[in-house]
């Protein structure tokens, strides 16, 4: 559901608040201390800490790669829900999956970049205007093969900078007169779906002439028409500010995947500097390419009216560049492929709708590329201004910049294929993606439950989500389908997850909470309550009705648990709080009320028979095959229900907690003892954290190794591992490091929870594994936007909508705190200045705003507050102050 509030531009709004205490600043923020001492898992975990490489952070923001490390990046240029074309290390554009599907190792025939340059009376120079190709240079029988002139010459070396969504390309080479550096984007402002959503990579080359001559300089980038194969065309067009190509073919059919078109275009090229070729001059073998080089690298130009007979089309745009000058060249790649099909991109549809056109979002507000073209280059100044404004501010962050890293990277997910909007508007995900169709269909509960960068920085996503599991995958019995289905609505899927039902009502609270709409809960309220209360049917997950799950229960880990266990157990207890707060919200408090009772016999139960002394396990309990409603057994897992394997038993989880992580996320409060809490965190950080894993025994699937460090999913530290134990136990996944150093923060332990994520996106350097790429069943998978927690938790920012309230309690020793904050009204920054007699908490509008009646901060023990001033602009506020051990309030007179 796009919130049409985005679409326009908001007031920029901005009040600082100054609190000033009798000789003495206000509280460092606590949360730095390490687990406590004394216990075994403490030990361990402080052990850990001395031996980790990665705890002192090699992980820098921005990230910077050359040499080896350009090998695996492909950085996504595209919007959200349009599909991407990837920015290669050395400048090369690769995986173009713009099609309606994914596609790794996609890319046309020829599409590459190309410099002229002449400096003074010398000599000129061309040259492919990417880094040289790096072995093995063995990729087919042929050789390198001759697709993108790989025997061209190219540049010596690149340097790679990327700060999602800007990446920088520094180019050397020291035969080249002139300096050469490429930057890359798509649009991105938070909160604003479709100013984020454009069908665009925006290339822009600047060419720096150091020398004292004045020189000439050209840039070409050529492609190849790929919209289908025969009658491909491609016309030259220009408009206001814009030149370029228009690739499309008129020949295929309406419904063809590949119907559409795609738009090179120069914007703000000089007159007269814009020089082309329709399509390449000959076919036969490589006269095409031999024909290009001859023509640009000649002078620099192209001779635009030569006979084609080749579909790839070339562009330049030559300019003179005086002594100690620049210039700029800035392309366009847009395209338009409005075929979506569930068949497509793989996703499941009810029978005999695998080939129905669900469309794209992106393609009902455009009608081609030139289209998209015309309308990005028109708004770009703004466009480039809002994405400057936002990676500014989110790289200003204090935090450290593992964390920085990991939130801002992992946020290139949305753009990619995993995630698509219909035409309708509404929004889709796949767990992942392989590598030329979607993985795991249906927007899957129990996988998206992990992540929290919908919510945070784009929640008409989140919602969209929210609607389609209540209002069209939830039936009249509370069943809710893990799955959907496309179209949208037609079918639910006929089996549940306890996990992914669970969190979605704790979901429902949190994004009830941040946007403070009651009337869309009142709306989703009905089908929410029959969603919990489905866990009450008989021989369901808590058919007895003690606020505790024992029913067979489907989860996220391929299987069903049978008996009660932390993962579902604790997503439940997390349910009945949500659902607690959500009834009394719309009057129903008789829900309300029940709901109290089972979450308080239920976390009693749990702390009295799970807690073994260090951590949560599971007491497996199975069950006649009669006794189990088809709903709630999917089939993966155990064929004798009545001696189940496929269980977690007696496992240290990494994720046992993941309804308490959301319920710090939400500020519910604790599910369960808070001191057993703790005592899990530190255990499943000594027992599951590996600084080293050459010794580690993985038969599953390996996404991490040798001398790297990870998580594991689970170890059994009594020894008792049953025989056949749950799948991916020994497996390691960055979206479970994540919930785990997020919740780790949560609970104080900052140290621990900096190392996990440091030692994640050190796996991801460039030479291993590309950094925009986080893999669990697919790439680019959703889990890992957990990463946004982290930085939820340690910047300790939390803003309620519903009391107008917001909670800052950064997680740091640092005196001078920044960071970047987004709630669904708005989007800025926020600093605590602590040094000093007068310390100070500002907080700052970049867009929208921040409705505020309360304003809450870490106290001091030892120091006391005598008075507290706050300005709104050149505006004084009154407010009133009370304090307690734990943080002081401010009350505002009025609502900011």
């Amino acid at each position: 559901m796009a919130d049409k509030r985005r679409s326009r531009k908001l007031p920029r709004r901005e009040f600082l608040q100054k609190i000033a205490s009798s000789g003495a600043m206000i509280p460092a923020l606590g949360g730095m201390a390490a687990s406590s001492s004394g216990q075994t898992a403490a030990k361990k975990s402080r052990a850990n800490l001395r031996e980790s490489p990665a705890a002192a952070s090699e992980v820098q923001f921005p990230r910077v790669f050359t040499g080896r490390s350009l090998k695996m990046i492909a950085f996504p240029l595209g919007g959200i829900g349009t599909g991407t074309i990837s920015l290669g290390g050395r400048g090369q554009l690769r995986d173009w999956e713009i099609f309606n599907r994914p596609d790794k190792g996609n890319a046309p025939g020829y599409c590459f970049p190309a410099l002229w340059v002449q400096a003074g009376a010398s000599k000129p120079l061309a040259r492919v205007l990417e880094a040289r190709l790096e072995p093995p240079y063995e990729r087919t029988s042929d050789g390198l093969g001759a697709a993108n002139v790989p025997g061209l010459p190219r540049l010596e070396a690149a340097i790679f900078t990327g700060a999602y969504p800007l990446a920088h390309i520094e180019f050397r080479d020291a035969k080249l007169p002139v300096r050469v550096e490429l930057e890359a984007f798509n649009p991105f402002a938070p909160l604003d779906v479709e100013a984020s959503g454009l069908p665009v990579a925006i290339l822009r080359y600047t060419i720096k002439n150091p020398g004292n001559a004045p020189a000439q300089a050209s840039v070409a980038l050529s492609i190849e028409n790929p919209v289908g194969e025969a009658g491909r065309q491609s016309v030259f067009r220009e408009d206001q500010g814009l030149s370029g190509l228009y690739m499309d073919n008129p020949f295929l059919a309406e419904r063809d995947p590949l119907k559409g078109s795609l738009a090179l275009c120069a914007v703000g090229a000089p007159a007269g500097s814009v020089t082309y070729l329709k399509g390449w001059k000959r076919a036969q073998w490589w006269d095409g390419a031999l024909a290009f080089w001859d023509d640009f690298s000649a002078d620099g130009a192209l001779t635009s009216d030569a006979p084609s007979a080749m579909p790839v089309g070339s562009l330049a745009v030559k300019q003179s560049i005086p002594a100690g000058g620049d210039a700029r060249v800035t392309f366009l790649i847009a395209w338009h492929f409005p075929n979506r099909t569930p068949e497509r991109c793989g996703w499941w549809a009810v029978k005999g709708e695998e080939k129905t056109l669900v469309g794209n979002h992106y393609t009902v507000k455009f009608e081609n590329a030139w289209d998209v073209s015309r309308q990005v280059a028109r708004e770009l100044p703004a466009l480039e201004a809002r994405t400057r404004k936002f990676v500014e501010i989110f790289q200003r962050s204090t935090l450290d910049p593992a964390v920085l890293d990991a939130a801002s990277s992992t946020l290139s997910t949305l753009r990619t294929n995993t995630c698509f909007r219909t035409a309708d508007g509404e929004f889709h995900g796949f767990e992942g993606c392989n590598d030329h169709a979607g993985c795991c269909h249906g927007s899957c509960t129990h996988v998206w439950n992990y992540e929290q960068a919908t919510a945070f920085v784009f929640p008409s996503l989140a919602r969209s989500l929210r609607e389609s599991e209540f209002l069209r995958n939830t039936a009249e019995n509370g069943q809710m389908g893990f799955r959907s289905f496309l179209p949208d609505g037609q079918k639910i899927w006929d089996k549940s997850a306890a996990d992914g039902q669970m969190g979605c009502l704790m979901k429902l609270y949190r994004d009830w909470q941040l946007s403070g709409d009651t009337e869309w809960l009142r709306r989703l309220w009905p089908q929410a309550k029959r969603a919990l209360e489905f866990a009450w049917i008989e021989n369901g997950w808590d058919g007895d009705r003690d606020g505790v799950a024992e029913g067979v229960q489907h989860n996220t880990y391929d299987v069903e648990f049978f008996g009660p266990n932390p993962l579902c157990g604790v997503w439940y207890l997390g349910a009945l709080r949500a659902g607690e707060e959500m009834a009394r919200a719309v009057g129903d408090d008789a829900a309300a009320s029940e709901y109290r009772r089972l979450f308080e016999v239920g976390r009693q139960w749990f702390d009295t028979n799970l807690f073994n002394g260090e951590f949560y396990i599971q007491k497996v309990v199975g069950r006649k095959a009669e006794q189990i409603p088809a709903w709630l057994r999917v089939g993966m897992g155990a064929g004798d229900p009545e001696h189940p394997d496929y269980q977690m038993g007696e496992a240290c989880l990494v994720d046992q907690l993941l309804g308490q992580y959301m319920a710090h996320v939400a500020e519910l409060g604790y599910l369960l003892d808070p001191a057993h809490v703790k005592k899990t965190l530190q255990s499943v950080y000594a027992y599951n954290y590996r600084v080293n894993l050459s010794e580690h025994e993985c038969v599953q699937r390996t996404y991490a190794l040798n001398d790297e460090g990870g998580v594991l999913v689970a170890t059994y530290p009594s020894g008792k591992r049953p025989e056949i134990p749950f799948p991916y136990f020994g497996e390691i996944w960055t979206g479970l490091e994540y919930q785990l150093a997020a919740h780790l923060a949560y609970e104080g332990m900052v140290k621990e929870s900096l190392a996990v994520t440091r030692t994640a996106r050190r796996r991801f350097d460039g030479e291993r594994r590309n950094p925009w790429n986080e893999a669990e069943c697919g790439h680019h998978y959703a889990r890992p936007m957990a990463a946004w927690a982290v930085f939820l938790a340690l910047s300790g920012f939390h803003y309620s909508a519903m009391e107008r309230a917001l909670n800052l309690m950064p997680r740091t020793d640092r005196q001078d705190f920044r960071s970047f904050w987004s709630i669904p009204s708005g989007w800025g920054s926020f600093a605590h200045r602590l040094a000093g007699r007068n310390p100070q908490v500002q907080i700052a509008v970049a867009e929208g705003s921040m409705p505020l009646a309360r304003l809450s901060v870490e106290a001091r023990a030892g120091t006391s507050l005598r008075k507290v001033s706050v300005r709104l602009g050149n505006e004084s506020i009154e407010a009133d102050l009370r304090e307690d051990a734990a943080r002081r309030v401010i009350r505002f007179e009025r609502e900011l």
